[in-house]
This record gives C-alpha cells, structure tokens and sequence, in this order.
C-alpha cells in the first residue's frame, strides 16, 4: 500500500477543510516546500497535492508553485483541484506532475476524459471519486463537493474501464478531514468488485491502527499527520509500494 501524506492549498499555504468546506479552514503552514521536503524526508515518495483556489476558480491555479513543490521535495506528485480540460492536465504534467486526478470534469465529459486516459497514459490519470450516500447509494459529488450528481459509483468507475482506468481515489466526503476513521467497509466493496483497479482511500484516517486491514492499494493522509496523530515514518514501515 503506497502511502501519500496530502498537502491541500489555498494563497500557497498548507490547509485542511473539513468535510471540504472552505468556511471550515484550518492552516498547518505557510511554506508547503518545506513541508513536502519534510515528507521526502520520512521517506515518502509520493505526495498528493490539491490545489484548492484552483477548484475554485481556473484563474487562480497555482502552478508555478506546484512545480516548486516538485522540484523542491523531489518526490513525485499526484494533483488535481478544477481540471476543466485536457489543457489543465496537459499543463500540471509539463509542470513536473506524475499524475492528475480528475473528478467533476469525468462526470460531465466522460468522452474527454476517457481520451485523456487512453491517449496520455493509464498512469497519468487518476479518477476522482468523491463519494456521497444520501441514501442507499454512493453517489458521486461534483463542484467542489458541493452537490451530488445523479451518478453512483459504480457506474462511474464502469464508465471508464474500456478506456484503460487504472488508478481511482475514493474519497467518503462525509469523512473527509474528521479523523473518524476511514470506510473500509466501502473500501472493501470497490476492492472486490474492480481487483484490477488501483484504489486509493480518502477521508477520516485518525492514527496508524486505521491503516491495519485497510485493503487498499493506496491511501491519502492528511490532517492526521499535521496533527501529529499517525507518525508518517512508521507509516511508511507498515506500507510498500504497490500499484
């Protein structure tokens, strides 16, 4: 399981949203090289980047500072925040980014990113799949995670199979940034039914116990390591690359 420690960005600090909620933001430093060099440090290599003002608004990407990052931690880097279009990821790739993770833009142009998949590479993209249940379903969010879209999960991830779909991070919002644990019984679900997908999980990791059993190829940390609730070096330990 590869373990990515998460770096989320707004005015080029380092940040978390609970439950993706911009009016419920805490900030954990005002320098996010260092603190990917600190990451690189532990023995991370790999960091997932989100770039906040971006899934804003198109016009505040932060780019160039993404490619600080890279340059300076010298780890590789999955980003994704807004991608409105192939120029998007065209351009975080040329910016030094490994991998860009795709979510609103696969739900309401699935032929775009599809191509972008088959074109630029299984690797280079991994899909977004941010998840709500308002009822039986998990039901895939859009805009920033701020309305559901009629979507469910499963339909999304089968959508993008024949184009070559490798990688997929799955996101519980209703967990993300609330250190209550990760839903592994979702997690376990994904697993069984898509063995060939590289699933990634997101949202409620609170300490080094939440990792046991979590039966994924890959998971995001967050909050739990600014708060110094899991130790990112021991996690390392208990992960190993995969997928």
């Amino acid at each position: 399981m590869i373990i990515y420690p998460a770096i989320d960005l707004i005015a080029g600090e380092v940040v978390r949203l609970h439950k993706g909620d911009f009016a419920q933001k805490t900030t954990y430093g005002t320098d996010p090289v260092a603190v990917a060099r600190a990451y690189a440090d532990a023995g991370a290599s790999w960091l997932h980047l989100v770039d906040l003002d971006g899934a804003k608004d198109p016009a505040h990407r932060q780019t160039t500072l993404i490619s600080r990052i890279i340059e300076g931690s010298g780890l590789k880097v999955q980003t994704g925040g807004g991608i409105r279009s192939r120029a998007d990821v065209e351009a975080l790739l040329s910016a030094g980014a490994s991998r860009v993770v795709i979510g609103s833009l696969a739900v309401r142009d699935q032929d775009t990113v599809a191509a972008m998949i088959a074109d630029l590479g299984a690797e280079a993209i991994c899909l977004a799949a941010d998840v709500v249940r308002p009822d039986q379903d998990f039901m895939i969010a859009v805009s920033g995670w701020q309305e559901a879209s009629t979507l469910t999960l499963a339909d999304f991830i089968e959508g993008f199979l024949p184009s070559g779909l490798r990688h997929v991070l799955c996101t519980d919002i209703d967990r993300d940034g609330t250190l209550t644990g990760p839903n592994k019984a979702l997690y376990d679900i994904v697993k069984a039914t898509y063995p060939d997908i590289c699933l990634q999980a997101s949202g409620g990791v609170k300490g080094i116990e939440d990792l046991d059993g979590l039966g994924t190829d890959g998971v995001i940390i967050g909050r739990a390591i600014y708060e110094q609730k899991i130790d990112l070096k021991a996690a390392l330990e208990l992960g190993g690359p995969q997928c």
